[in-house]
């Protein structure tokens, strides 16, 4: 029973690492040892846990079912040294993080800001960029990502949901119809958010019938700020997160149009790789930011 744990420690951070040879750096062993105790490993249970190729692993069905208690396992021995462990109190040592330009408005800034001066110890690399950055490939700790996760080897946690307002500038929603419903926006002109691409949006109203809408788009941009700028400049309607517009709204540069309707909040997520350690600096500050 002692060696299949250990066999299944070694599993978790070989398919977290995607090789053996990875593995057997982290974990300070030959590539052969780690490539041996998964096979002992297979041996025992009588089935094949990863399909080995020359350039990289896939797990097997009965994989993908070791996998999620191998990882449970694996996480409660770590929670368990963490709480007995000797280190200090006070966490240490640097994070890069990158994350969407347009979430240097946000309030996720004064929560980074706080953290940063409760512990003065810890140095935060911010890349702000909305052209979304591999995590692993790039270098980076952890990812903030706004918007909707698509299925993905990494771990996620929702932080926090986004609401967004349909606006246009003064000048542009003065020169057409009123309009009751957001159908009645379907020949309007639409800004696209091109990372986000065409998709429907739904808008919800108590006591009507949900609206979907995808509309074409006229102008299409990669950067959420200049999707507000062409918006606030008269050439359309953009959806964007409110705090964005909240300071032209009350000031009547744009329109918050049909403020009734709401369209469907977006998610803000903190992604980040398996193999991050579960009482480590990356799941500390996450903790934090989820708190």
């Amino acid at each position: 029973m002692l060696n299949q744990l250990r066999q299944m420690a070694i599993f978790v951070r070989t398919i977290d690492h995607g090789s053996f040879r990875a593995a057997a750096r982290a974990l300070k062993l030959s590539p052969s040892v780690v490539s041996q105790q998964i096979s002992h490993l297979e041996q025992s249970l009588g089935t094949a846990l990863i399909y080995r190729s020359t350039r990289d692993l896939s797990l097997t069905r009965d994989g993908e079912r070791l996998l999620t208690s191998a990882r449970r396992m694996v996480e409660a021995a770590e929670d368990g040294l963490q709480s007995v462990s000797d280190q200090t109190p006070e966490p240490s040592g640097e994070l890069r993080i990158t994350m969407p330009a347009v979430m240097a408005h946000s309030k996720l800034i004064g929560q980074l800001a706080a953290f940063s001066i409760s512990h003065p110890n810890v140095q935060l690399s911010v890349d702000f960029s909305d052209t979304r950055k591999a995590l692993i490939g790039d270098g980076f700790d952890l990812a903030i990502r706004m918007g909707w996760l698509q299925d993905s080897a990494l771990m996620a946690r929702k932080l926090a949901g986004v609401q967004r307002h349909l606006v246009a500038s003064r000048d542009y929603f003065d020169a057409r119809a009123k309009p009751s419903s957001p159908s009645d926006l379907a020949d309007w002109d639409w800004l696209e958010f091109s990372p986000v691409g065409t998709r429907n949006t739904v808008f919800k109203k108590p006591g009507h019938n949900t609206v979907s809408l995808k509309p074409a788009s006229r102008i299409s941009v990669n950067d959420a700020h200049a999707l507000y700028r062409f918006a606030r400049a008269g050439a359309g309607l953009a959806l964007v997160p409110e705090f964005m517009a909240e300071a032209d709204e009350k000031a009547g540069v744009v329109e918050h149009v049909l403020p009734d309707w709401r369209a469907e909040d977006i998610g803000v997520y903190a992604v980040w790789p398996h193999n991050a350690p579960r009482g480590g600096l990356t799941r500390f500050l996450i903790d934090y930011l989820a708190n």
